[in-house]
């Protein structure tokens, strides 16, 4: 027997539900969705996951179905995929499909016009996705999408501003954080403090793929202007260490003297531990949607410094520190100033930090808000 859609709505019955990503490469908008997908899941929804490029060496894991359209920059292989994900969508017969940053995005919309169906989600995760032609492709396939969300009011109201998303459409939804699995250890932060060596020293750590976005050159120009004052201090920096812009942020590095006090660590899947270990946490991003590190930091009770850009002010509020974007004398400034305070004044800084992520971005909390507005989308359109 089938059960009407509607019965399903109001009863708060299964949904199903297909999250469409770009890859599952190691990025914070990845294990957003991710950690999104597993709490819908565990909550009885059927939960599927669409992935546009082929599978990665290096991935973040999952147990949730999975299926990878094996699209690359070829026009065959995608319209191979498209016609691979129809054929998905059709046997899986989701009600939401919810798709996250452009090319995700769009290659739901082109779907939702051969299996119309499902509700289309689009979420965007910066507030910059692209030049005036993804804008135009947005605003073009914009009757494709039921709603569009944004991870901050900055990026909702950048899209809107650029026409790419009706006002009437678009909300804002943030990230929301695991604040169990960030919640800090004082064992775990000697043992990572005794492997790496820190010693008495002030650690800083920023991490993030080394990209223009993250404006490596803003922080390391902010840390050398900070460390010639305060001298007993390092970077940590978490983040994939190769390609030109690592290069050309290392030679920075070594051109500004602080070479041997900037420590690339690459990579890691230890984030808790590494920010157990640091007694701050900075970003100097040039543009961010809303940087999921920065609640993750505070989560674990990190006094924190980063540029007001995106949705950086709207999650730290008044628990943190927010300096202008490209102004590392103002970085600096901010830097030095919460390694001089007392312990007590950062311990304070740090749980008043923790207590806004708990009480306003957990992830069960931000799940909560997903499902509300998937049975509001799914009711509207019956």
């Amino acid at each position: 027997m089938i059960v009407p859609l509607k019965f399903l709505v109001e009863s708060g019955r299964q949904m199903r539900i297909v999250y469409v990503l770009t890859s599952l490469g190691m990025g914070g908008a990845e294990r957003q969705v991710l950690a999104l997908a597993d709490r819908m899941k565990q909550r009885g929804h059927a939960v599927a996951l669409m992935v546009l490029r082929p599978q990665l060496s290096d991935q973040w894991p999952t147990s949730l179905d999975t299926v990878h359209l094996g699209m690359r920059r070829t026009p065959f292989s995608v319209l191979a995929g498209i016609m691979r994900g129809q054929h998905f969508l059709d046997g899986f017969c989701p009600d939401i499909v919810h798709s996250h940053s452009f090319h995700a995005n769009f290659v739901a919309r082109l779907l939702k016009i051969l299996v119309p169906a499902p509700a289309v989600l689009s979420t965007v995760h910066n507030v910059y996705e692209g030049d005036w032609k993804r804008m135009l492709a947005y605003r073009l396939t914009d009757g494709l999408s039921r709603r569009t969300t944004a991870v901050s009011a900055a990026a909702a109201s950048r899209f809107v501003q650029l026409k790419a998303v009706p006002q009437t459409k678009c909300i804002a939804l943030s990230n929301g954080i695991d604040i169990a699995e960030f919640a800090p250890d004082p064992t775990r932060r000697e043992q990572m403090r005794e492997q790496m060596q820190a010693g008495n020293v002030f650690i800083w750590l920023t991490a993030g793929r080394i990209v223009p976005a993250k404006d490596y050159p803003n922080l390391l120009l902010a840390f050398a202007q900070a460390r010639a004052i305060h001298t007993d201090t390092r970077l940590w920096v978490a983040g994939e260490a190769s390609g030109a812009e690592f290069e050309r942020a290392r030679t920075l590095a070594d051109e500004l003297g602080v070479k041997d006090a900037v420590c690339w660590l690459g990579l890691r899947r230890d984030l808790p531990a590494l920010l157990d270990a640091a007694d701050g946490f900075v970003l100097g991003s040039a543009w961010e949607g809303m940087p999921l590190v920065v609640g993750e930091a505070m989560a674990m009770q990190k006094p924190t410094v980063a540029t007001d850009v995106g949705g950086v002010r709207e999650l730290i509020g008044g628990a943190g520190v927010v300096v202008p974007a490209k102004s590392p004398e103002r970085f600096a400034e901010a830097m030095v100033a919460l390694m001089c305070s007392t312990d007590e004044e950062r311990r304070t800084l740090g749980q008043a930090a923790r207590m806004r992520i708990v009480s306003q971005f957990s992830m069960d909390r931000k799940a909560d808000e997903w499902e509300t507005l998937y049975r509001t989308v799914l009711e509207r359109k019956s």
